[in-house]
């Protein structure tokens, strides 16, 4: 159980849930509740797919390219980073979608790049790579699937949420997301570094 909530909480904060769900509001700001709730369902079935493929196959991409589990920690943390900062900034929330069809904003850009980033993409394929045995693979789906469902669950209700909190205070904790992103990609990186260096 304790394994299965911090990788709930570290995949959730990951994929910073109130900074796409700014993003999602800004970029649906002319569409109806109906067209929003419809577009957050396959936003949601688009990352879970998109997510669970690269979780199972991290291993394999190690294995092809050579890579070590620590060298892509340290890229990975250093990528997490730059979206950390990118967050607390603020510089992709004035995004607009022109006359796009709004159906068509579901693979691209919300559910990649906006919610699986390459910090993102990085730290699933770290994640599937470090898997042991079944049970931890079986632990880490479920928890990476019932992060996705609540970011799904908070963008099926984000004319809700809007209502509520404003966009200002969906401004503020996009902000703080970024600092416990900064902190988290941090450890990440010091890892990759304490490991490479088998300090």
């Amino acid at each position: 159980m304790e394994l299965f909530i911090s990788s709930f909480l570290k995949i959730f904060f990951i994929m910073t849930p109130f900074f796409v769900l700014s993003v999602f509001l800004t970029l649906t700001q002319d569409a109806t509740i109906k067209e929003r709730k419809a577009l957050a369902i396959k936003v949601t079935i688009s990352v879970v797919i998109a997510s669970l493929i690269l979780l199972f196959f991290g291993k394999h991409i190690f294995t092809i390219f050579g890579i070590t589990l620590d060298a892509f920690r340290i890229g990975a943390g250093a990528l997490l980073f730059v979206s950390a900062i990118e967050l607390v900034k603020g510089n992709k929330e004035n995004a607009t979608i022109g006359k796009k069809d709004i159906s068509q904003l579901a693979v691209v850009p919300l559910a990649i790049p906006i919610t699986i980033g390459p910090g993102t993409i990085g730290i699933l394929l770290v994640m599937g790579a470090t898997f042991e045995n079944t049970s931890s693979m079986l632990v880490g789906s479920l928890s990476l699937v019932s992060a996705v469902l609540l970011i799904g669950i908070m963008l099926y209700s984000s004319s809700f949420i809007e209502n509520i909190i404003g966009k200002q205070g969906l401004l503020v904790i996009s902000k703080i997301t970024g600092l416990f992103l900064a902190a988290l990609s941090a450890q990440i990186v010091f890892t990759g570094i304490k490991n490479f260096l088998e300090i």
